[in-house]
C-alpha cells in the first residue's frame, strides 16, 4: 500500500499552510478591477465569486470547497513567477471558414481564438469579457490549477452573465500543450476555443519551427443549425438535457436555463446514421457535421504552414471537436510522438495518430521538399479536414486526398511509455473507485451508474491518496473521459503508462487510471463528447475535509 506516512506529512503541511493563508486572505481586497496584484494563493478580483465572496456550490458538507484554505495552500506551493496578462472577449461574430462565412460565437473575431502562450512558472491572468446574449465560463483544459479558477458554472464559480467579466488568475507549473474553451452548455461546439501553450524554460527538444494544429467539427450557423438545435434533434422529445449550470440560479437543468437550452429542433437533420469505426469498435458518433476544419479552415481553402526542406518542426495537435475523433497523418512523413496531453513520453515513431475529443499530441517531423497534406480523418464519419505543409512549389492537395500514412502504423496511447521525469511509481492504490458508463443512443440517456449529473454529487477522495479509478463502459458507444485538475497514468495494461488528462474507452471495455489526490477541491469527471455530457454523463470527485 502507498505509505501512510506520506499522506500524514502531506495532510499536515497543507493544513498548516492553509490556516496561515486563511488568516492572510481574510482581509484581502476582493473588489473586481482592484489595482492590487495578490500572490497566486490569494483571492483576486472577481475570481472569488460575485460580491467578493468565495463561491460555495450546493452539495453535502464536509468537502473542500473551491476557494477553501486547502486549495490556496497548494496554489501557493506552485510558486509565484511573473504575471502574464491576457484579455479574451466572447462575442457573436462572423467567421470566414475559407470561402464560407457563418455567424457564430468566438473569442474575438477569429477561429480559433487568439493563442495564449506563457512559460511554466508564470502566473496566468486572463480576463474574460462576456459580450454574448447568454452566460458563459472558461476552462483551461488539462492545467492543474486552483479549483476556483476551473471554470465550471455552478460548481466552481457563478456563470459570467452577459455584460460581465471574470478574471481567471492562477499559477501554471507544468509545460505542455493545453487549450481554452467554454464550459457552459454546448458553447464549445460553436467557436469558443483557443490554444494555450505553456513553454518549458529548459526545453529539452530541438526544433526549428512550431506548428499549432487545431482540429474541429463544425455545424453552427450552417443552414440554420445550432448545437442546441442538434441536441434537441438527438433528444427528439426524450426530455431536456442536464446542462452544465448555464442557468442564473447555478443549478444545471434549473428553471433559469439560458434560452439556448430550450431551443427546438430546426434546420436540416444532423443526426448521423450508419457510421462505423473499426478502431473505435463502435459508431463514430451521432452528429453528421457539414464541415470539418483545421485551424478554422475548410479543406477547399486550407491553412498553409510554410517551412524549408530539412526543417525540424514541432506539431502541437489539439482536437477541439465536440463529437468527432480524428485520425491524423502527414503525407510523405513519419511522425515522432514526444508528448501526449502535455506530458512527455519516450519518443515513439508512428505514421498516424488517433485523437479523441480534447486529446493533444506533440510530434516532431523533418520536412521534405514539396507540398504535403496534413489530413484529419473524421473517424467513422466518412469525411476529413485538411491543412498543408509547403516547402516548395506545387498545387495544394485535393480536398479528398488520402495519404497512405493514414492506413499505416498507429500507436495508441496505451502503448506509450512515460518519460522518467513524469512516470508514476508502481505503488498500490490507497483507494479504488469504480464507475460504470451507462446509457444509449435510443434514449440518449448518457450517465454514470444510471444517475444523470447533479451538482450535489460527490465521489469522495482524501488529500495525499493514490487513487485507482476504473471506468467500465457498459454502453455500445466509445467515450473520451476527462478528469479536471489532475493528470492520471494509464494503468490498465499491466504497466504504469503515459500521463494524460483525457483518454477514451471503447464499448464494453474498461479504462483504468491511477492519480494522486494532490489538488484539493471539487473536480469534474465527464465524457468530452459534448452531447453526452450535456445529456448527463458528468460527475464530481470531491476532497473530504
Amino acid at each position: 500500500m502507498h505509505s501512510p506516512t506520506r499522506r500524514t506529512v502531506l495532510g499536515a503541511s497543507i493544513a498548516a499552510a492553509g490556516s496561515g493563508l486563511l488568516a492572510g486572505c481574510s482581509g484581502s481586497d476582493s473588489s473586481s478591477g482592484s489595482g492590487s496584484h495578490p500572490g497566486p494563493g490569494e483571492h483576486q478580483g472577481s475570481g472569488v465569486g460575485h460580491g467578493g465572496r468565495p463561491f460555495i456550490p450546493r452539495g453535502p458538507k464536509g468537502y473542500v470547497n473551491p476557494s477553501d484554505p486547502e486549495v490556496l495552500a497548494v496554489e501557493r506551493k506552485r510558486g509565484g513567477g511573473p504575471v502574464r496578462s491576457f484579455k479574451l472577449t466572447a462575442a457573436e461574430t462572423t467567421l470566414d471558414l475559407g470561402g464560407r462565412t457563418v455567424r457564430s460565437w468566438a473569442y474575438g473575431d477569429s477561429l480559433p481564438g487568439r493563442e495564449v502562450r506563457i512559460k511554466s512558472g508564470d502566473i496566468l491572468d486572463l480576463n474574460l469579457a462576456n459580450h454574448l446574449p447568454v452566460s458563459t465560463t472558461l476552462h483551461s483544459h488539462g492545467v492543474r490549477m486552483r479549483c476556483d479558477m476551473d471554470g465550471v458554472p455552478g460548481l466552481t464559480q457563478h456563470p459570467i452573465k452577459p455584460g460581465d467579466d471574470f478574471n481567471y488568475r492562477f499559477a501554471v507549473d507544468h509545460p505542455g500543450t493545453y487549450w481554452l474553451h467554454s464550459h457552459s452548455g454546448l458553447q464549445l461546439d460553436r467557436g469558443l476555443y483557443a490554444p494555450l501553450i505553456v513553454e518549458d524554460p529548459r526545453e529539452p527538444l530541438s526544433y526549428d519551427k512550431e506548428w499549432v494544429v487545431i482540429l474541429d467539427d463544425w455545424v453552427d450557423g450552417v443552414a440554420g443549425s445550432t448545437p442546441d438545435g442538434v441536441l434537441a434533434q438527438l433528444l427528439d422529445g426524450k426530455g431536456m438535457a442536464t446542462g452544465m449550470g448555464m442557468g442564473e440560479d447555478d443549478e444545471p437543468g434549473g428553471k433559469a436555463h439560458d434560452k439556448a437550452a430550450h431551443e427546438k429542433p430546426h434546420g436540416p437533420s444532423r443526426v448521423l446514421h450508419n457510421s462505423r469505426s473499426r478502431i473505435l469498435h463502435s459508431e463514430g458518433g451521432s452528429v453528421d457535421y457539414p464541415f470539418y476544419l483545421v485551424n478554422g479552415r475548410l479543406p477547399k481553402a486550407p491553412s498553409v504552414f510554410r517551412a524549408r526542406k530539412g526543417d525540424r518542426i514541432r506539431l502541437r495537435i489539439i482536437n477541439a471537436g465536440a463529437e468527432t475523433a480524428f485520425r491524423v497523418a502527414l503525407g510523405g512523413h513519419e511522425m515522432t510522438i514526444t508528448h501526449t496531453d502535455g506530458y512527455p513520453v519516450e519518443h515513439t515513431k508512428t505514421d498516424a495518430l488517433l485523437l479523441g475529443m480534447a486529446e493533444r499530441y506533440d510530434v516532431l517531423i523533418t520536412a521534405k521538399d514539396g507540398v504535403f497534406p496534413l489530413v484529419a480523418l473524421a473517424e467513422g464519419k466518412n469525411a476529413r479536414a485538411l491543412a498543408v505543409l509547403r516547402t516548395g512549389s506545387g498545387d495544394n492537395p485535393h480536398p479528398s486526398v488520402h495519404p497512405d500514412e493514414l492506413d499505416g502504423k498507429l500507436v495508441p496511447a496505451r502503448r506509450l511509455v512515460p518519460d522518467d521525469s513524469v512516470a508514476l511509481t508502481d505503488d498500490e492504490p490507497d483507494r479504488e473507485l469504480r464507475i460504470r458508463l451507462t446509457g444509449g443512443m435510443k434514449k440518449f440517456d448518457w450517465a454514470f451508474d444510471h444517475r444523470p449529473y447533479s451538482v450535489e454529487q460527490r465521489h469522495p477522495v482524501s488529500y495525499g491518496e493514490r487513487i485507482r479509478l476504473t471506468l467500465i463502459n457498459a454502453t455500445d458507444m466509445w467515450h473520451p473521459m476527462h478528469l479536471h485538475g489532475h493528470t492520471f497514468a494509464l494503468t490498465g495494461f499491466g504497466v504504469i503508462g503515459a500521463r494524460k488528462d483525457t483518454a477514451h474507452v471503447v464499448p464494453h471495455h474498461k479504462l483504468v487510471v491511477d492519480f494522486y489526490a494532490d489538488n484539493p477541491g471539487l473536480w469534474m469527471l465527464h465524457c468530452h463528447n459534448q452531447y453526452h455530457s450535456e445529456s448527463g454523463m458528468m460527475t464530481i470527485l470531491g476532497y473530504r475535509k
